[in-house]
């Protein structure tokens, strides 16, 4: 505890969390503590926190970094980030959070290392998450090109823009897998990261109060060395497997022939569009997420039945309720229960039984055991066996968050979900398991101190998925203008 407390207090006047203060470099300190009575961890104090909460009761954590972002003229700016956490009865007891610079010149922007993404069309304190990437799980390292604000298509009246993005990284878990899994269970090493979207967006809010906003985001997982049960696949990584992961090419002759009559390493992506109505002073939203793991469900061979339906209002200005956000969450279809791939000999494909966020070859949609889509898909670290495998991933959802600001410098958000499982296709659970989670948390901003900050969660869960469990949370937080 002496330790912890020297790096909390060189951490308050050296290091920070994240705030926006564009033209500046800042700094700030976050020190949190969690108690739990019950099996694991609430499950909304421990989940979409960036893969920083865990899922072992009575954790905690000393974060901190600095961060920067100096701007030279119009056109160019370039920024940087330091972001370390110590903590226990966590995944790791030191960890680089983020680790990152980057560059713009007017509206491209290059970023290389370790840095939090925000979901384009979930409110990152409210939602339950994005199906693809929530900020549930740490930031995976990574080169990453981008449009970052949409870029208006020229000879349109300023009525259409676009925005996209492609990267190239690593997961960081192989240790963490290590130490997890049995000695023959199944993991993977040095497993490589792919991503990209696009997305385009129709109105102009200015002159009509009507926005519509849709695109494809894509993922994979490839290369590395995939252990199980005593054997090792060693998966390609040359430039020309890059390339195939780009394009979604089969593997070649050095792949697994799953790959090669597929296509080469874990795919897995979402179609997401959104309208908005912006009134005086509110406005209301709703937007449509569809996962797929195949190039079955990317297009229409199969009815769209599994989704993630939002819906958003912001309410004119009042101290209670500032934002309202309700979502339903399906993914008991994943395109049937059958499943046969073709062959030589029976050239019939019937491509059901999708697995969502599993692989055969790889650990599945997780990093450092969190899941990095939507976290009501229970994540492997809550297996108490040893195995990286979400073991329910057919699940119909309700969540509810609600926040507001009832005085100057108190704020609140209120969470609630409830979630019913069947297992997998592949290993159904016998009954349909039921799950409750709550969360209440208010955030204070002292007055004595500019920059210092005080949130306490007090979250509880109820129902045979993850059993009773409930617990409080205490987040102490301090940022500052360094230059």
């Amino acid at each position: 505890m002496k330790k912890i407390t020297l790096l909390l207090v060189m951490l308050l006047t050296l290091a920070g969390a994240q705030a926006e203060r564009p033209d500046s470099i800042w700094y700030g300190a976050e020190l949190t503590a969690s108690l739990s009575g019950g099996a694991y961890t609430p499950f909304w104090l421990a989940s979409n926190r960036q893969g920083l909460g865990s899922v072992e009761k009575d954790y905690g954590y000393v974060r901190g970094g600095v961060f920067g972002e100096m701007r030279k003229d119009k056109k160019f700016y370039w920024g940087f980030g330091a972001d370390v956490a110590a903590a226990w009865r966590s995944s790791a007891p030191f960890v680089i959070h983020q680790l990152y610079g980057e560059a713009r010149y007017w509206n491209v922007a290059l970023t290389v290392g370790s840095k939090e993404q925000h979901p384009l069309f979930n409110d990152i304190y409210l939602s339950s998450g994005d199906l693809l990437f929530s900020g549930n799980a740490r930031p995976i390292p990574q080169i990453r090109l981008e449009l970052p604000d949409y870029l208006k298509i020229p000879y349109l009246g300023g009525w259409a823009a676009i925005k996209g993005y492609i990267s190239y990284g690593l997961f960081t878990d192989s240790g963490w897998q290590r130490s997890f899994t049995t000695p023959n269970g199944k993991r993977t090493e040095d497993a490589l990261f792919h991503s990209k979207g696009g997305w385009l967006r129709i109105g102009d809010e200015s002159r009509f109060p009507l926005t519509f906003e849709g695109g494809l985001e894509m993922a994979a997982q490839w290369g590395g060395k995939s252990y199980n049960e005593g054997k090792v696949i060693n998966m390609p990584h040359h430039l020309k497997d890059a390339i195939k992961v780009f394009f979604l090419g089969a593997g070649g002759s050095d792949t697994p022939k799953g790959e090669q009559t597929n296509v080469y390493g874990n795919h897995v992506g979402e179609w997401s569009a959104s309208l908005k109505w912006k009134g005086q002073g509110w406005s209301v939203r709703t937007y449509f997420e569809h996962f797929f793991e195949d190039h079955s469900m990317l297009f229409f061979d199969y009815a769209w039945k599994d989704m993630l339906l939002g819906f958003e209002a912001e309410l004119p200005s009042n101290r209670f309720i500032s934002k309202i956000v309700y979502e339903y969450l399906y993914t008991k279809d994943q395109a049937s229960s059958v499943f046969w791939d073709h062959t030589p000999e029976l050239p019939e494909q019937v491509s059901g039984r999708d697995e969502y966020y599993n692989h055969s070859i790889y650990t599945g949609w997780q990093h450092w055991g969190m899941g990095i889509g939507n976290p009501l898909i229970i994540a492997p670290a809550y297996n108490r066996d040893g195995s990286i495998y979400f073991r329910c991933n057919r699940v119909i959802s309700h969540h509810i968050g609600i926040k507001g600001q009832p005085w100057p410098r108190l704020g609140y958000r209120l969470l609630a979900s409830t979630t019913s499982g069947w297992g997998t296709y592949d290993a159904p659970y016998r009954k349909v398991r039921h799950n409750c989670n709550l969360l209440l948390e208010a955030t204070y901003s002292a007055p004595f101190w500019k920059g210092l900050s005080i949130t306490a969660g007090l979250g509880a869960d109820f129902g045979s998925m993850l059993g009773r469990s409930t617990g409080l949370a205490i987040t102490i937080r301090k940022t500052g203008i360094i230059l």
